[in-house]
């Protein structure tokens, strides 16, 4: 259903994975911004300046009811990062800084 969601929007994500933080190893950050209380636990530290900030949500995964009725949910958290990230984007306030 994510896929989904994220192609109504035009958003082409089938070719995307999941990734081990260790792949970036190295590599320099600007930002880190998590998207799930699970996430925000378990970050590992990043050194050098690194703006870190934290959008929760609930897993769209776990809502219940019919399709229609999950589909909202997970358009709802879609829809959620989106605006969060814009906002941090912008440098507007609106996620709380970790």
């Amino acid at each position: 259903m994510a896929l989904r969601v994220l192609a109504e929007i035009g958003v082409d994500h089938g070719r995307a994975r999941a990734k081990s933080v260790g792949e970036f190893e190295g590599q320099v950050f600007d930002a880190v911004i998590t998207l799930c209380d699970r996430a925000n636990e378990t970050c590992p530290v990043f050194f050098g300046g690194v703006e870190r900030s934290h959008l929760g949500f609930e897993d769209p995964a776990a809502a219940t009811g019919a399709e229609d009725e999950i589909l909202a949910v997970f358009r709802l958290v879609r829809d959620d990062i989106r605006t969060g990230v814009e906002r941090f984007l912008r440098g507007k306030e609106g996620l709380p800084r970790s």
